[in-house]
């Protein structure tokens, strides 16, 4: 008995490597983006709440990323870091991410960072997958890919 993967519309890394040319590196430059965003964009959260929203922080934080991150990947599929990187997201048919599997996708990411193992899991996922995959996109038949021309 041997295994086979899906069949997916994601570019092949072997056929078109140039998909997945440097995308560890842009990943990590637009997770630093997100985050230096998301910061500003809590913060000012906290300036329109009268500054209830500092008192609460991580959970403004954390809405705040949630909401940045799902209305970017449904609306290009890829957030704000992503797109200055020159990279996106797409499902297994090779589609842009739609509402639902942005939303999944965010919801996942933040279950794997909420704890260490799973955390390194997808971070050592990404290092060992031809496709530079982490554990949600694993799970949910994605990849990040740098934007066709």
């Amino acid at each position: 008995m041997t295994y086979t993967a899906a069949p997916t519309a994601l570019p092949d890394p072997v056929r078109a490597p140039e998909f997945y040319s440097g995308i560890l590196f842009k990943r990590a430059v637009a997770w630093v983006i997100d985050v230096t965003l998301i910061t500003v964009f809590t913060f000012l959260v906290g300036l329109a709440t009268l500054s209830i929203g500092w008192f609460l922080w991580p959970i403004t934080f954390l809405v705040t990323g949630f909401l940045y991150r799902v209305a970017s990947l449904s609306n290009r599929s890829a957030t704000w870091g992503m797109r200055l990187m020159g990279i996106e997201l797409r499902d297994i048919e090779g589609d842009r991410f739609d509402g639902t599997t942005a939303a999944i996708h965010v919801l996942g990411y933040y279950a794997s960072m909420a704890f260490v193992l799973p955390a390194l899991a997808s971070l050592a996922a990404m290092f060992v997958t031809d496709r530079r995959q982490s554990l949600t996109d694993l799970i949910l038949g994605s990849a990040a890919i740098n934007r066709p021309s």
